[in-house]
């Protein structure tokens, strides 16, 4: 090859290369956002559409798109079924091309679409789903949990319901994962409060007659009737408990996990004098009024966001803040890493840190609904009862058998 030709060649391929170069930066600054969550079901209102706009906000909010990223979100529906989550969250990732997955308000399903994130080395951001074992035996480097946990509500509502004198507990349980671990984790905190479990019964999924199950709780003479479900299940317990005449006659329905959407169906004259636990209301400060208004403008029902939905907003904005820092988010594990590295500190749950299971750490609160006579508008819905400090919010680490944790 002649001099000339030689001269030729190299200079096509630094004009090839310099070509090349910035196709491959801008991929690289290219992410996709699953929310996979319940847009038909009994947690629709949870999670679903405000979800989405949830994501949406973060995203915003963090200026990511300001320094040269595209963000694509997708919502998709799991419908609380496992097998089609795991099927979902698969195609998201490998025909999407999905960097993390999002929300996954069932812990049946976040516990399918788990192994499939960590197999993949994505990201999974989980804020609906609540089973602790997420951050126990079947924690996983790919994985934060920002959502409360079934630790957290048994030691906030059950802890307090028994000290003020609730000393026998029958449970209604949603016969899955997240409901048996919200009636194993509050019947221990009863028993070690000096109180006792008279029994329980499981309730499928999305059942709209919980008749049978609130005569046998009715039955048993106990002091609380324990619901360790949650959305339209909670709604239904508590709607046809009130049918029943369930409180009239003395005893007291423990909505184990309640969400301001549940109070909002049933309403105040119903929902009234409810104690329960959460991390998250929108009339807490004037951070949450700011945010969770803006979110209400967006939201497609004009509601007030849930503890879910303010989740997914402070987990999804921690995820972005941390692949700014990377400058890269195709290694799930790396992000995870990054994302632990540094506090969490955001509108809804003020500052906070992510410990080695990926348990998100802030205080949550102990609220009790108010009447009708005491409420000054729409979705002032909660009075504060206590804050539960961070440091006793969730189950100490040493306790969770994390494998990450050495």
């Amino acid at each position: 090859m002649s001099v000339n030709k030689k001269h030729l060649f190299a200079g096509l391929m630094l004009v090839t290369t310099a070509l090349i170069a910035p196709a491959h930066a801008a991929a690289s600054k290219s992410l996709t956002l699953a929310v996979i969550t319940d847009m038909s079901g009994l947690y629709k209102d949870a999670g679903g559409p405000g979800s989405v706009v949830a994501v949406k906000m973060a995203i915003k909010d963090s200026g990511i798109e300001k320094q040269g990223w595209s963000v694509k979100v997708i919502g998709l529906d799991h419908q609380n079924k496992p097998d089609v989550g795991a099927n979902v969250a698969r195609q998201a990732i490998d025909q999407d091309h999905a960097d993390a997955i999002i929300d996954v308000p069932n812990s049946a399903v976040a516990l399918a679409i788990e192994p499939i994130v960590q197999e993949k080395n994505k990201v999974f951001l989980i804020d609906g789903a609540a089973a602790d074992i997420l951050t126990g035996a079947k924690c996983s480097p790919n994985q934060v949990h920002f959502a409360t946990d079934t630790w957290a509500l048994a030691h906030g509502t059950g802890g307090a319901i028994t000290k003020s004198g609730g000393k026998t507990w029958f449970f209604i349980t949603a016969d899955y994962a997240f409901g048996k671990s919200l009636e194993k984790n509050t019947g221990a905190v009863v028993i070690a409060n000096g109180g006792k479990v008279l029994g329980h019964v499981r309730a499928p999924l999305s059942t709209p007659d919980f008749s049978s199950f609130l005569l046998q709780a009715q039955a048993s003479k106990a002091q609380v009737i324990g619901l360790a479900n949650a959305g339209g299940d909670t709604i239904n317990s508590i709607k046809q408990g009130a049918e029943f005449g369930i409180q009239k006659g003395g005893q007291t329905m423990a909505p184990l996990l309640l969400f301001i959407t549940d109070v909002n169906s049933l309403g105040l004259k119903t929902a009234q004098g409810l104690e329960f636990t959460s991390s998250f209301y929108w009339d807490l400060n004037d951070k949450t009024r700011a945010f969770s208004k803006r979110y209400q403008a967006l939201e497609p029902l004009k509601h007030m966001p849930t503890w879910d939905q303010a989740a997914v907003y402070s987990s999804t904005l921690q995820y972005l803040k941390a692949v700014e820092k990377l400058g890269d988010a195709t290694d799930g594990r790396k992000v995870v890493a990054e994302m632990k590295s540094f506090p969490t500190d955001d509108a809804v749950f003020g500052k906070g840190e992510i410990r080695a299971d990926g348990r998100a750490i802030f205080p949550t609160y102990l609220f009790k609904v108010k009447s009708p006579a005491e409420s000054k508008g729409p979705w002032d819905y909660y009075k504060l009862i206590a804050k539960i400090p961070a440091d006793q919010a969730f189950r100490p680490l040493k306790d969770g058998h994390c494998p990450l944790v050495k």
